[in-house]
């Protein structure tokens, strides 16, 4: 067996040996930077860089995995956000600031991983066929948000003009309660089961029970009904790219 110290391995890999050492003890996944330095530092002949494919989870924070398979097999999407442009929207230079700015902070090649994956995502907009529905519901602050530039707004506007997908706005004066508890998705797929997805600071849950599905669709519903319509919601983002 290969005499490699943690020390070693982490000068050679770029990484903090108490970051190799989280990904012994299996706090977090090895990265596959770090396994192909570990297999050329073994000696490994291959074994170790095959591993690769079994960590690819890195590239989605633990709780959107799930999440994440759902969104692949979708017909349809609701989304509704109360705080952040959805992941699906955003530009990347949206995605790597909310991404680079966690707390703790994720290294850089994680970093790059989620950005990448993110992007890739967005092709669920425009290259599956038949079209994926897609609706989607922002509140009006999402919009306001200190990260949202002219170029996010463009984003915006530039998929709202897609045959599958509806963008709507939840203005200020028409939010009611429920719709300030935090953001919703409902995903349905090709056997017509849906599930719902709700995601707080420091828990997620996706979730095929009837009665949680049930009130997530009755809140979603009420939430496009509330907020302006496709056309009205394209004229207030309009104004927001002209605003000086």
């Amino acid at each position: 067996m290969a005499n490699v110290s943690r020390e070693a391995l982490a000068a050679a890999a770029n990484y903090a040996p108490e970051t190799i050492a989280s990904m012994e003890r299996g706090v977090r996944m090895p990265s596959p930077r770090v396994l192909d330095v570990a297999d050329e530092l073994c000696g490994a002949q291959g074994m170790l860089s095959a591993a690769k494919e079994y960590v690819r989870r890195e590239r989605y924070s633990t709780r959107a995995v799930d999440f994440i398979e759902r969104e692949r097999e979708a017909t349809s999407l609701w989304t509704y956000e109360v705080t952040l442009i959805p992941g699906l929207l955003q530009t990347q230079a949206y995605a790597r600031a909310l991404i680079d700015n966690r707390i703790p902070p994720l290294d850089e090649e994680t970093v790059e991983e989620r950005v990448a994956a993110r992007m890739e995502r967005q092709a669920i907009l425009t290259e599956r066929k038949p079209p994926v529905g897609l609706s989607f519901v922002l509140y009006e602050a999402v919009l306001r948000g200190s990260l949202v530039d002219a170029e996010q707004l463009e984003r915006l506007l530039e998929v709202s003009r897609l045959r599958n997908v509806v963008v709507q706005v939840l203005p200020f004066e028409r939010a009611f309660a429920n719709a300030l508890e935090g953001p919703m998705v409902l995903v349905e797929g090709h056997d017509h089961e849906r599930f719902a997805f709700t995601e707080g600071a420091f828990v997620s849950e996706l979730s095929a029970e009837p009665g949680v599905v049930s009130r997530v669709t009755e809140r979603l519903s009420m939430i496009r009904t509330r907020a302006l319509d496709p056309d009205e919601s394209v004229r207030l983002i309009e104004r927001m790219v002209n605003q000086p």
